[in-house]
Parts: C-alpha cells; sequence; structure tokens
C-alpha cells in the first residue's frame, strides 16, 4: 500500500506539471500562473501524508538462571542381556536324531532327556570292544596257566631261565591287552550313553538347531543342538570406556571400608525401569586395546522370566552426589567439536555468545565447571536465531 501511493503521489506531481505546461499556452498568463500554484499545492498536501513503515517486533527468548544446587552424577551404560548361565547343547558323537523328547522355549530340569542319537552303530561298536575284551581275557588266562606250569620247573632248574623270562613276558603282554580291551569297552560304553543328550542344567531352553533325521555329530557336521539358559537372575553385559573405569575405580578406592556394592538400575527397550536392582558381579581382566573399553557383567534379580537372552538395555548407576555446584540447562548449550557454548542475556536483553566447560550429566542439566556464574540468564528457547550483540526481550523461565 505504501508503495502504491508513492506512485500515486508521483503521478499527481507530473500531471500537475504537464497541465501547467499546457496551460501556459492556452489561458491567460495569471490564469496559467494561479493553476499551476493550485495543483502544486495538492500534490505536496497527497506527498506528504503517506504513513511510516513500523518497527519490526522485539525477539523474545526464553530464558533459565544458571543456578547451585545439590545433584546426584549418574551414568549410562549400553549392554545386553544373557542368561547367568548359558549352556549350549551338542551332540558328542556322530548319528542320526531319532527322538526329540521336549517343547521348545519351556523350562527343563537338569538330566532331563532331550535328544536321542540313533544307537546301532554305537552298539555295534560296543559289541566289538567287548569280543575284542574275551579274546584278550582268553590270552591271559593261557599265559597265566604257561606261567605257573614253567615256574616250578624252573625252581629245580628243569626248564630254562630264558623260557620262565619268556613266560613272565608273555603274562605281562595279555595283562596289558586286558587294560586295553577293558577301556575299549568303557569307551564305546560312554559314548553310546552319548546317544542319549541330557540336559546339563535347569533353565529356559530355545528353539532346537536339528530336526529327527538330521545327521549331527562333533566332527564336520557338528552343531550346537540348542542352548539352555538360566534366567534367574538375568545377567547383562556392557562396556565401560577406559576413563570412566578409571573415575569409577578412584572413586571406589577413595571410599575405603565405607565402600558399598553399587547398586544399578536396568532401563529396558520401551524405556521401563526393571523393579529389580542389580550389582556388578564380574569385570574383565583387561582393557580391550581395539575399543579402549573393559567388559563388565551385572546381575539382576528376574522372578517372574520376563527378561530373556538377547535383550537391548541400559544400565544406570549413580556415581556420586556433589554439593553446591552450578549446572545449566542441556537446552541451553550448543556443541560444535565437542566444544560447548551458551548465549547469555544481560540485564539490558544484550545475547554474549560465551564458551563454557561442562562435565558431568545431571538429569536435564550439566554440571558447570566454567564460564559461567550463578545466577545469570542462558537463552534456553530458539538459540538458533540468536547471535551475539543482539537485542532481545528475556522471558524468565524459572
Amino acid at each position: 500500500m505504501i508503495a502504491f501511493a508513492v506512485e500515486l503521489c508521483g503521478a499527481a506531481v507530473l500531471s500537475a506539471l504537464l497541465i501547467g505546461a499546457v496551460g501556459m499556452r492556452k489561458f491567460p498568463r495569471f490564469l496559467s500562473f494561479s493553476l499551476l500554484t493550485a495543483l502544486a499545492v495538492v500534490s505536496a498536501m497527497g506527498c506528504g501524508s503517506k504513513e511510516q513503515a513500523p518497527a519490526a517486533p522485539q525477539l523474545e527468548v526464553g530464558v533459565l538462571p544458571v543456578a547451585k544446587r545439590d545433584v546426584s552424577i549418574s551414568s549410562e551404560f549400553v549392554g545386553r542381556t544373557e542368561g547367568a548361565v548359558d549352556a549350549e547343547v551338542r551332540a558328542r558323537v556322530e548319528g542320526v536324531v531319532e527322538q526329540i523328547n521336549f517343547k521348545e522355549g519351556t523350562e527343563v530340569s537338569e538330566g532331563d532327556l532331550l535328544y536321542v542319537i540313533d544307537e546301532a552303530p554305537l552298539q555295534a561298536k560296543l559289541a566289538e570292544a567287548k569280543g575284542a575284551l574275551s579274546e584278550a581275557l582268553t590270552r591271559q588266562e593261557r599265559a597265566d596257566a604257561d606261567l605257573k606250569r614253567i615256574k616250578p620247573l624252573a625252581d629245580i632248574n628243569a626248564v630254562s631261565k630264558r623260557e620262565l623270562d619268556a613266560a613272565i613276558g608273555q603274562k605281562g603282554v595279555a595283562d596289558g591287552s586286558v587294560e586295553a580291551a577293558k577301556a575299549q569297552v568303557l569307551s564305546a560304553e560312554i559314548r553310546l550313553g552319548y546317544a542319549k543328550i541330557k540336559a546339563p542344567i535347569s533353565g529356559m531352553i530355545g528353539l532346537t538347531k536339528a530336526k529327527v533325521g538330521e545327521l549331527v555329530g562333533n566332527g564336520p557336521t557338528s552343531i550346537v543342538l540348542n542352548t539352555i539358559s538360566q534366567l534367574d537372575p538375568i545377567h547383562v553385559r556392557f562396556s565401560v570406556s577406559e576413563r570412566e573405569y578409571l573415575y569409577f575405580a578412584k572413586l571406589t578406592e577413595s571410599q575405603g571400608e565405607r565402600r558399598e556394592k553399587r547398586s544399578l538400575e536396568l532401563i529396558l527397550a520401551d524405556g521401563s525401569v526393571h523393579p529389580q536392582r542389580g550389582e556388578v558381579v564380574s569385570l574383565d581382566r583387561n582393557v580391550d586395546t581395539q575399543t579402549g573399553s573393559i567388559n563388565v557383567e551385572a546381575a539382576f534379580p528376574n522372578p517372574t522370566k520376563l527378561l530373556r537372552p538377547g535383550l537391548f538395555a541400559k544400565v544406570r548407576t549413580v556415581a556420586e552426589t556433589k554439593q553446591g555446584v552450578l549446572v545449566v540447562s542441556k537446552r541451553a548449550l550448543k556443541e560444535l567439536q565437542g566444544k560447548y557454548q551458551v548465549f547469555v542475556v544481560n540485564s539490558d536483553g544484550v545475547v554474549d555468545l560465551r564458551n563454557v566447560d561442562v562435565s558431568a550429566d545431571a538429569g536435564d542439566s550439566r554440571v558447570v565447571e566454567s564460564g559461567l556464574q550463578e545466577g545469570e540468564l542462558v537463552a534456553v528457547d530458539g538459540i538458533q536465531r540468536l547471535r551475539s550483540g543482539l537485542a532481545v526481550k528475556a522471558k524468565r523461565l524459572g
């Protein structure tokens, strides 16, 4: 509308000049002068009536004060659940699966029969071993009889000492053959027993990896038939960085005799918190040089067996409580290449971009190490539109 008025004003002035020029030719001089003067006055009145453009409204920014309070420093680690014991079920002899005697995904007890492998080849091996044992026993009896016959004769020099030595040697060989044959029988009996695969522990059994009629064994065809997991307690394995490990180790050492087992909280993939709290049960012996982290295993009671192995989970723990430290809202922090900045709004409403050093998490805030003073106001809304030196209207949110 303003632009249109300016254009209209210019057109009126131009019209006045043209009419004046024409009038000076067709009218008397005094009339032409009067007409020109009147048109100029009207045009000037029209041009002077245009409106001024309104000033842009001042940007309103939500701010929060830098506060000093007691905070609980917590740490979170990402991990996966595992059974307290995850026992693999394998075939220890080669053969064809004849029976599967369990329901997948249910509880089994230690010693329960799980799989049966075809026993016929194993029974044949056992029969062969027993036959070899019988032959060895026969040779042993013959050697024993020869020795008993020759020894009295040797005592009266009726036979040579060489014949006695040979009889003693034969007896020794026969005895050794019997022991070897007995061992073969025992081995065949053990292998026959492996045809019946039983649960090594009590726990939850998974889906079978082998079906009836499939060839399994401990050679090239060896596979894990199944896995049984003890679910109560459930274990969670996670990694801790070298820096975090040193922090917790030094913190525990500083507590001396007052130190207690650290209580852990388990957060599940849906955001819910496991009702039972846990504790660390094992720590790896070394830091992985490839990842710079160390493996930690924690245990959590799982009486309802809700948690199964392989679940994504986060482990949270309160490291320590710091008293009277400065904190700044995470919403105010602007990160750039690992460095943090905040927009500070002074009492005149002028914005200042400032570098700050922050450390531990404190819920929705971070602990301030340097760069801010208690009570200073930092912008938390619309910080993408701010820059140093910009005048804003600060709206205190807390």
